[in-house]
C-alpha cells in the first residue's frame, strides 16, 4: 500500500440515545466520540412500534381513502355464493 494516501483508523465511541455506549474503530473519528439521536433501540423501524410500513404505508391510506368506493362491499361475488348457499 502506498504511504500517505490512507485515512487515519482510530477509536470511536459511539454513543446511544439511552446514554449506553461502545468503543469501536473508525475514520470518521475526528473528535473520537459520535452521539447518535436515531439508534435501533429506539427507532420504530427496528423495534415495530406505530410507524410500520404496513400500517401508514401507501395501500393503507388508499384503501381507508375509497373503502366504500363502489357503493357495496368489497366481494359482491363472495356475498351472492353465501346467499345462493343458504336457499
Amino acid at each position: 500500500m502506498k504511504d500517505g494516501i490512507h485515512p487515519e483508523y482510530k477509536e470511536l465511541t459511539i454513543v446511544r440515545t439511552d446514554g449506553t455506549s461502545y468503543t469501536t474503530r473508525s475514520t470518521y473519528a475526528k473528535s473520537g466520540r459520535m452521539q447518535l439521536d436515531i439508534d435501533p433501540l429506539t427507532h420504530p423501524a427496528w423495534t415495530g412500534g406505530s410507524a410500520k410500513l404496513s400500517d401508514t404505508g401507501r395501500v393503507a391510506k388508499f384503501n381507508a381513502r375509497f373503502k366504500g368506493f363502489g357503493g357495496g362491499s368489497a366481494a359482491p361475488a363472495a356475498d351472492a355464493e353465501k346467499t345462493a348457499e343458504a336457499q
